[in-house]
Formats: C-alpha cells, structure tokens, sequence
C-alpha cells in the first residue's frame, strides 16, 4: 500500500517511479479521488455539526415562543438528516475506490535497482562455486530420480500434473535437506522456529499482497480460505494490527512448512520435473525491521541463505533483479540462482526482497520507540532459506555419479541415519 502524503507532496517522482516498472501514470487520477473524498468528509463533518447546531437552536426557539424560526430550525435539520447517509454512502464509496486503487498498485522500487524489462535487465552481484561439468553425461533431476525414488506417474494418477511422489531414501534426503535448513537458520542465525496455520483469511493474504490482484495463484478452501503460497503469509501477518516497541526490532522468524500454488501464469513452463510444482516445501525466512535496519536486514538475510547452499557445496550466483522482474510487494529483491549441471544453467532457488514499509500499511503493522509519540510502519522482508524441492534438484544433479548413485553432501550425513549416498534400484 501507498502513502496518499507521499503522492500529494510528489506526484511526478510517484509517476516516475511506477514507470520504472512498466507501469501507468496513477497519481491524476489517485489524487482525483483524494480530493473529491477530503471535498466529502469537509461537507460530511460541516454538515453533522450544524445539525447538532440546529438541533439545540430548536429548544431554545421554542423556549423563547419564536414558532418561525423552530420551524424553520427543524425544516434544515430534516434536510441535514435526509443529506448526511447520502454523504456518509458516497464518502465510503469514494474511500473503498481510493484503497482499491492504491492496493493494485505495485511497491516503487528502490533507486538501485537497475532497470529491465524482464530476467534479460537483471544484474549478477557475485558468483559462488565452480560450477560442476562431469566427465559423462549428466542427467536432469527427473530422469535421474526415477530410480532413486521420484515417482511423478504415481503423482499423477493421484492428484494431476505438478506433483511429485518421493519414496524411501528420497523421500530420507528431502526431509534431511528441510531439517538440516531450519537448524541452521534458527541455532545459528537467530530466527525463530515458528508453526504457522496453512490456511488463512482474506485479510492475511491482502496484508502480504497476494490479494487482490493474484487471487489466481492460489488455492481456496470452500470456507472462503486460502491455502498459502509460501510461510511469508502467515509469518508475516504475526504483527498484524500490532503497534510494536522498537525495542523489540528486528523480529525474525523462520518456518518449514507445505506450500501450495496454482500456477495459473505458468502453462507451458516447467512442466516436468520438481521445479514448478502444486504443492512443495520451503524453509521461509521473515523479517520485521524498523526502517533504518531493513537494507542491512536484507543483506543479512540473503547471507542466510547462501549459508546452506555454501555449505551443501553448490555453486550459485546472487543476482540483483531489475525493476520489470521484481515481485508485486518487493522494493528490492536478491534471487539466489544455483548450478544444475543435468540442466546446464543457472535456476532460481531462493528470492530475498526487502517490502519497505508496502505490506506494513495493508496490515497496519507499526512500532514506535520510547519517547516518541508518533508510531511509524514496520519494515517487512522475506526470503527463500531454502526452497527444498529444488535444493534436493541441485543435490541430485551436482552429486550425480555416472553409474546413477547420488553422492550426500557430508552435512547432510547425521540427518541421513547413516547413508551417505543414494542408491539406483536394481
């Protein structure tokens, strides 16, 4: 959400920054609305006020015998009375239409953020790993899996395209790769283990941005509720409607949990394979932040996450997106890009972003430091740390060996129950 303050002070600054992500001119027409809704309740608060007025002049008329002037008083009043709901109808509708256009409009990007169109304007910040080119020719993950425990046909049979069955000593790796993330993150980096609900309210995914404009990437419930695309939701939406101490700043919290997209935008995409699924897990890091800790909070975080692929042995790039690859909430965003040698290229397996202050005003989240008398909007960031499904793609298709066994990286091994390597079935 947007500050109406900051558009009324600088509209052409606001204009030009929606620009930079390919996006309309909004602020004519956002200030249109403002000035006919403040026009509104100027007329609204003036009108209850000389009802309130009259009302009392009335008793006094009569008190005084002066029948023209009561009659008069109250003739005004019962115009006030038929006035003031058609005022109060059109000042709601007014405001609903404000908010409804300040909600769909994207967060402005931060003035580094280079400019693009699309992943062609986004900048490699810095590359990690030798990426790994064996000396036979290497499988993608769903070729290699199928022996090893990945199973999509019976996924298919069960539940449609885009879900996985893992079995056995695949399914051992994916659950050590999930435990082996969130004890990093939470003995080591200092985020709170947190269990959140899966399924939400309208409310919670319009406070992260998924709502209104992306109802189409979820999924929802009979009972009006959605089931998450990503922890961030509920993570995040833990300071809802909270007015915070500043003291307590930054909060961070991490989560393992189920995550479940729809993927309407991706026909076509991906279609095999774990790296675009229905249902997948992530390990979610979220951060709330005062706003003169959040760029070095996103720094921090996107550090996090390169921790485990540093330590799994995988090579990766960090890459700063453009302003036309950023996500809808996102002010700034870091992908984490890691090395899948079966594929030959670099693929997404983290996105660290860093919201400003854009989802604190839908949740209407703030804080406010000891002797301040104003509260100010949380900061909010969130990012990948990691995405299992595709951190068990990139160990597969880096630890591949040429007769078909997969090799475990050494920290993986106390969470293995002693394998040290995937086996293919005879």
């Amino acid at each position: 959400m947007h500050d109406i303050r900051y558009i009324r002070a600088e509209p052409k600054a606001f204009d030009a920054a929606l620009a930079r992500r390919g996006v309309e001119p909004a602020a004519e027409r956002i200030l249109a609305y403002d000035t006919g809704l403040r026009g509104l309740l100027t007329e609204l608060q003036a009108g209850q006020a000389r009802r309130n007025e009259a009302s009392k002049a009335i008793g006094a008329a009569k008190a005084s015998k002066d029948e023209a002037t009561a009659q008069a008083l109250m003739a005004e009043v019962a115009t006030l009375k038929q006035r003031l709901p058609e005022l109060e109808m059109a000042e709601r509708t007014l405001a609903e239409t404000l908010q409804a256009e300040l909600a769909a409009l994207p967060n402005l990007p931060a003035d580094e953020v280079p400019e693009g169109a699309d992943e062609s304007g986004n900048v490699v910040v810095h590359t990690k790993g030798e990426p790994r080119r064996p000396d036979f020719a290497a499988r993608e993950h769903d070729a290699l899996g199928e022996a090893l425990g990945l199973d999509f046909d019976a996924a298919a049979a069960i539940s449609g395209s885009r879900f996985a069955v893992l079995r056995g000593q695949m399914a051992r790796l994916h659950r050590a790769l999930g435990q082996y993330m969130l004890d990093v993150q939470t003995r080591e980096h200092g985020y709170t283990e947190v269990i959140p609900p899966l399924l939400v309210r309208d409310e919670a995914v319009f406070g992260t941005g998924q709502l209104p404009k992306f109802a189409e990437d979820l999924f929802r419930t009979t009972d009006g509720r959605w089931l998450i695309p990503t922890a961030e939701v509920s993570l995040t939406n833990l300071v809802r409607e909270r007015i915070l101490s500043g003291d307590e700043l930054p909060l961070r919290f991490a989560a393992l949990t189920p995550c479940f997209r729809s993927e309407a935008g991706a026909a076509g995409r991906d279609t095999r394979g774990l790296i675009r699924q229905h249902q997948f897990e992530k390990v979610e890091l979220v951060s709330i932040a005062a706003p003169d800790q959040s760029e070095a909070e996103h720094e921090r975080m996107t550090g996090c996450a390169e921790a485990i692929l540093d330590r799994l042995g995988l090579a990766y790039r960090r890459m700063l997106l453009c302003t036309g690859d950023m996500g809808f909430t996102a002010r700034k965003t870091y992908d984490l890009e890691v090395w899948l040698p079966g594929a030959g290229q670099y693929r997404e397996i983290s996105s660290c972003s860093n919201c400003g202050d854009f989802q604190g005003r839908r949740m209407n989240a703030r804080f406010k430091r000891e002797g301040d008398k104003a509260t100010t909007f949380v900061h909010t960031l969130n990012g990948s740390g990691l995405a299992v499904g595709r951190t068990l793609v990139a160990v597969l298709e880096t630890y591949q060996q040429a007769d078909g066994s997969v090799a475990i990286p050494d920290v993986l091994h106390p969470y293995m129950g002693g394998l040290n390597r995937l086996e293919p079935a005879a």
